[in-house]
C-alpha cells in the first residue's frame, strides 16, 4: 500500500507539540506518528505531506528544506472557527531514483483524490508538480493548473524535467490532460520572450506581478477554476523570507501571498495545493506556516455553487458586443460573477466542465463599456483550436 511508504512526524516536532496550549492548531491534526501510525482518512478535509525529494533542484541545495521547523511554525497558530478534519500524514522521503519519488507522489495523490482529501504538498522542488499533475490520471479529464511564479518554467526545449522546467513535461507528456495552464506574478525580466509567445500561443494566462500587486482580487477568478495550485516560494520578496541569496528583490509581500493562499482555498475546484522551493530560514518556516493556514481559512469558506438558468441565486446579465451576445451570471450568495463562453465552442474540446468561466464585475463592466474580457477572449480562441 502506497501510505507504508509515509514516514511519520518526527519526535521533535511532537515534542513541540506536547508544550503547545489546547486552541493551537498542532493539538486539533491527527498526525502519523511512531507510536499510533497513520490517522483514519474518513471524514478528513485536508492532509498535510512533505516530500524531501530535490535531486532535479535547477540549483542545487545546499541542505535539504527542514520540513519539521515548518510543521513546528503551524502547529503554533491557533485553529481557526473550521469544522473540517485536518491531518499530518508525515513524509515522503527521497526514493532509490527521482521516477520513485515521482510514482509515491502520484500514486498518494491519487489516493487522497479519491477519498476527497485536498493534500497539501510542502516539497523540496517545483517539480514535484509534475507527479501531482499525473495522479488526476483516470480520475479527471481535464486539469487547469496555476502557478504562483515568477517564471513559466518551461526551461530548455532538450532539458530534462527539473524545478525551472517542469511546465513542458506537463505539456508534452501523453495523456495529455492539462485543458489551461495560468501563471500567477511572472516578472519579465525572469522569462525569455520565446516563453511569453508560447504562453501566447497556447492561450495561456499570465498575470504580470505588477498586476495582482495593484488588485491582487485578480486571482480569484482563476484559482475558482485550478484543480491544482502550485506555489514557487520564490515568486516572495527576499526581504520576506529572511534575505536568502536565492531569492528575488522583487516579488510578493507576505500579506499578498497569504491572500491569494486564501483564495485557493476558498476555490471548491482546487483539489491539491503545493508549496516549493522554500529556504531554511526562520521567517521562511513562519511565512510558509501562515500561507498553509490561510489556505486551511479558505477552504473553510467555500461554498458549491454553479449558475443555472433557473435559480433564484443567480442574477442573468446578456450584453450585447458587436455581433456576439455575451452572457454574465452573479451569485446573490458570494457576489462571484461567471461568463458563458458559446457551447457550439465547448462542444470540440475536451473538458467536461460546463460553458462557464468564472470572472470578476469589472469584466461585465468592461463589456458593457463594448470591450471583450481577455480571459472570454481566449477561452473562445482556445474553443476554436
Amino acid at each position: 500500500m502506497v501510505f507504508d511508504f509515509l514516514v511519520p512526524v518526527e519526535d521533535q516536532v511532537l515534542a513541540h507539540c506536547e508544550l503547545l496550549p489546547p486552541q493551537a492548531l498542532g493539538k486539533n491534526i491527527h498526525k502519523h506518528t511512531q507510536k499510533k501510525g497513520l490517522p483514519v482518512l474518513a471524514n478528513v478535509s485536508v492532509a498535510i505531506i512533505g516530500v524531501h525529494e530535490s535531486r532535479n533542484a535547477f540549483e542545487k541545495k545546499i541542505e535539504p528544506l527542514d520540513i519539521s521547523q515548518i510543521r513546528i511554525q503551524l502547529y503554533k497558530l491557533m485553529l481557526g472557527n473550521w469544522s473540517g478534519t485536518i491531518v499530518d500524514l508525515g513524509d515522503v522521503e527521497e526514493g532509490a531514483t527521482v521516477e520513485d519519488t515521482y510514482y509515491v507522489v502520484k500514486e498518494l495523490t491519487n489516493a487522497l483524490l479519491k477519498e476527497n482529501v485536498v493534500p497539501i504538498i510542502i516539497g523540496a522542488t517545483q517539480d514535484i508538480t509534475y507527479p501531482t499533475y499525473r495522479a488526476f490520471d483516470g480520475i479527471w479529464n481535464m486539469v487547469n493548473l496555476v502557478a504562483i511564479d515568477s517564471r513559466f518554467d518551461f526551461g530548455e526545449a532538450d532539458e530534462l524535467i527539473s524545478s525551472h522546467s517542469y511546465m513542458s513535461k506537463i505539456i508534452t507528456d501523453k495523456p495529455n490532460n492539462l485543458f489551461n495552464f495560468s501563471n500567477i506574478g511572472y516578472q519579465s525580466y525572469f522569462n525569455a520572450q520565446e516563453e511569453i509567445d508560447l504562453m501566447e500561443r497556447l492561450f495561456f494566462d499570465a498575470y504580470r506581478l505588477g498586476d495582482i500587486i495593484n488588485d491582487v482580487s485578480l486571482v480569484e477568478p482563476v484559482l475558482r477554476d485550478a484543480h491544482i495550485v502550485s506555489m514557487d516560494i520564490q515568486s516572495i520578496k527576499a526581504s520576506e523570507m529572511g534575505m536568502s541569496p536565492h531569492f528575488s528583490p522583487n516579488g510578493f509581500t507576505g500579506r499578498e501571498i497569504c491572500a491569494i493562499a486564501r483564495y485557493a482555498g476558498i476555490s471548491d475546484r482546487v483539489s491539491v495545493f503545493g508549496i516549493y522551493e522554500a529556504e531554511n530560514t526562520a521567517q521562511s518556516f513562519q511565512l510558509i506556516a501562515q500561507i498553509i493556514w490561510y489556505f486551511i481559512e479558505g477552504f473553510n469558506f467555500r461554498i458549491k455553487e454553479f449558475p443555472q438558468e433557473e435559480s433564484d441565486t443567480f442574477i442573468k446579465f446578456i450584453v450585447p458586443i458587436d455581433d456576439e451576445e455575451l452572457i454574465f451570471y452573479k451569485s446573490n450568495l458570494s457576489e462571484r460573477w461567471w461568463v458563458e463562453i458559446p457551447s457550439i465552442l465547448t462542444s470540440h474540446n475536451k473538458s467536461n466542465s460546463s460553458a462557464l468561466l468564472p470572472c470578476t464585475e469589472k469584466d461585465y463592466l468592461e463589456a458593457c463599456n463594448q470591450n471583450i474580457p481577455e480571459r472570454w477572449l481566449k477561452a473562445y480562441k482556445k474553443g476554436l483550436h
